[in-house]
């Protein structure tokens, strides 16, 4: 037992100091959600027409409504970031020495994965700390309650990208394949908008936007947030995590997994 701990405290520990080194990872993390946040909500109430200058005596609904989308998106590219790095260490060969280790495959990733969501996480608690410096803000309990979501979120959206890894061959490949996954992801989910209002203009992108995991994700933080448990989102949630999982296990599998198939 004691080697496992070891080898998952040295995995979580270098994610950790690749983190804390790579200062322009943790400012682009936050850069653009804010920008989301207070540049796009600002075009979207001036094109209603609503109020954008202080006093803020009311609730600034649609920043409220779209900060659980944004933590969404940290954690989305947090995942692809962290492949990524997999694709990294798989082309200078460092993966390779970690995978042949006497340990289980499945104990590897699951470590690898678990480093990724918990930087995921502090990103988005600093991101949120941000958004309540202006007054942007859900209930106390929520940001306690939020925690649960943000790690099952979190390990879903990381498990994608493992499994998107174990496809990629070279690094310089990585980066269409993240915007060909990223941005229908983010787009096709109830992110920016409800679901009842795309239901209204198109019944074809309400479906895609129900039955996309991440839609299920960012709902499950926004119940969240406000003390409410989303059932179906949950389940939805950590059957699409267990769906990836299982699947990038496979991928990375020698024997059976498309590491094979590269030679």
């Amino acid at each position: 037992m004691i080697h496992y701990w070891r080898a998952m405290m040295g995995i979580v520990g270098r994610e950790l100091s690749r983190f804390v080194t790579q200062r322009e990872r943790f400012i682009s993390a936050l850069v653009r959600p804010l920008v989301w946040l207070f540049v796009f909500a600002a075009g979207f109430r001036a094109a209603l027409g609503l109020a954008i200058t202080p006093p803020y005596e009311t609730y600034i609904l649609y920043e409220v409504y779209i900060t659980p989308g944004l933590i969404g998106m940290i954690q989305l590219f947090n995942g692809m970031q962290s492949s990524l790095s997999m694709v990294y260490d798989r082309e200078m060969g460092s993966m390779r020495i970690l995978l042949v280790s006497p340990l289980p495959r499945w104990f590897l990733l699951l470590s690898k994965l678990l480093a990724g969501t918990g930087v995921s996480i502090l990103q988005a608690y600093i991101f949120l700390a941000i958004a309540w410096g202006y007054d942007i803000r859900a209930p106390l309990e929520g940001y306690l309650w939020v925690i649960f979501p943000l790690i099952l979120s979190g390990l879903m959206l990381g498990a994608l990208g493992l499994l998107l890894s174990s496809f990629i061959k070279q690094l310089e490949n990585f980066a269409g394949v993240m915007n060909f996954v990223i941005f229908p992801l983010f787009f096709m989910s109830t992110a920016l908008y409800p679901l009842w209002k795309m239901k209204e203009s198109s019944e074809f992108l309400y479906l895609l936007a129900k039955y996309n995991p991440f839609s299920q994700a960012v709902e499950l933080i926004r119940f969240a947030l406000y003390g409410q448990f989303n059932s179906f989102a949950f389940i939805y949630t950590a059957g699409a995590f267990l769906i990836f999982m299982a699947a990038a296990i496979v991928g990375y599998n020698p024997s059976k997994g498309m590491m094979t198939r590269k030679g």
